[in-house]
């Protein structure tokens, strides 16, 4: 979609992940003059595997930028459970939802989404907001740069920085009033070829109550690995080096194969994303002209696989709110999230149901996963068919296109 002429007002847009340019894509194609300000010095290009639903493929084809994306998914691609002595049963992976996701690395998303931004978007780097104050009329902002500050009026400010979003931080309070924790940690990884035995082709879980690995296949790329696990004491796991906590929570058993390769090429990549993983809750994602996007306001949380798909499609809904109420900001931003948010609240709920189809929790759950693997392509029985349906009714909603819903 070409980019207006016309300019509707200046908006600052803090954050240059894949929520921030899309929504500057968004804006600029209705019209706005998006500011980007990234606290990084530079584009940061990185990150682990990633599922792209139909929600965020639609998104992504609307802002011009779904045929840059490319499915990295092995056409004759399989996931196995694998326990530590190396013995395969029938597994379930994430591409075995219904609508058949791409799958492919989060780079993947941003790579293509900024080869899509217009030349004429200003961006700038080492740059982060320390103060901002609003009235009925616009915003003003203090940004930070090199140790020197500059306010600048905007008549929109979009908070799409993160988790830990100092947009958030600023107008809408502390960090702990807005993050729930599920009690799991997680380590994400490329590795840097296949392990453990397993062909180019073969994806593995080795699942074990309260904690588990999965290993993505990709066809044209090394896989990518991630640990999972429960813990009591989330503070206690950020002191020390991240390869040695995982290391612990796996032990004291032997790891076999599979898992042993695994730690190894974490204890030996400085390239990986360790974190807790949290939701973030918040009773309204705007307050007057500042609003927030993408995990900013909704962290959906890894586990519902919906985090780049409800990134995009925000970005994408609000662009189209602000075109369909001009001059009245406050009312876009409403009737964006009225749309909006009865998907979210979905998808965070499946992100905290899902933490046991990742992890699970009992020695039940683990050896229900099989049965649950071969009841996918039979008659469903049983809790397994409880289980696949529950999955099923989830994967529905990540299907629908958000910005068309009657």
């Amino acid at each position: 979609m070409a980019s207006s002429t016309a300019t509707t007002g200046r908006a600052l847009v803090v954050g240059l992940g894949i929520s921030g340019i899309a929504t500057a894509i968004r804006l600029r194609q209705a019209g706005w003059e998006p500011v980007i300000v990234e606290r990084a010095p530079t584009r940061r290009s990185g990150g682990y595997f990633i599922a792209l639903f139909g929600t965020g493929q639609a998104a992504a084809r609307r802002l011009g930028f779904l045929d840059r994306i490319p499915d990295r998914y092995p056409p004759n691609g399989v996931t196995y459970v694998v326990d530590r002595s190396g013995v395969r049963k029938p597994g379930l992976g994430f591409r075995d939802a219904p609508g058949t996701p791409r799958m492919l690395l989060r780079s993947d998303v941003e790579r293509a989404a900024f080869a899509t931004l217009p030349d004429d978007v200003e961006i700038r780097y080492a740059t982060t907001p320390t103060r901002i104050e609003q009235d009925e009329s616009g915003v003003e902002v203090t940004l930070e740069h090199d140790g020197t500050t500059v306010t600048e009026r905007f008549d929109l400010v979009v908070g799409a920085d993160g988790l830990r979003s100092t947009v958030r931080r600023l107008v809408f309070g502390p960090h702990e009033e807005h993050l729930h924790r599920l009690g799991y940690m997680i380590a994400a990884f490329l590795l840097p070829g296949p392990i453990g035995g397993l062909a180019p082709h073969e994806g593995a879980s080795l699942l074990e109550p309260g904690r588990a690995l999965w290993i993505f296949p990709f066809e044209d790329h090394p896989p990518g690995a991630l640990f999972s696990y429960r813990t009591d004491d989330v503070d206690a796991q950020f002191t020390g080096r991240p390869a040695d906590r995982v290391r612990a929570a796996y032990g004291p058993q032997a790891p076999g194969r599979l898992l042993g390769e695994a730690l190894d090429a974490l204890d030996a990549t400085d390239d990986f994303l360790f974190d807790s993983v949290e939701q973030t809750r918040i009773d309204t994602w705007s307050r007057g002209r500042v609003v927030l996007v993408g995990d900013s306001a909704w962290c959906v949380g890894l586990y519902s696989g919906m985090g780049v798909s409800a990134g995009l499609a925000g970005a994408d809904l609000l662009g189209t709110m602000l075109e369909r109420h001009p001059g009245d900001i406050p009312a876009a931003l409403r009737a964006w999230e009225d749309r909006l948010r009865p998907y979210i609240d979905a998808y965070q709920e499946s992100g905290a149901d899902r933490r046991n189809f990742v992890t699970p929790r009992s020695r039940l759950q683990v050896a229900l996963r099989p049965m649950m693997a071969r009841s996918a392509r039979l008659p469903l029985i049983g809790r397994a068919a409880q289980l696949i349906e529950a999955g099923r009714k989830a994967n529905r909603a990540r299907q629908v296109d958000i910005a068309y819903v009657p």
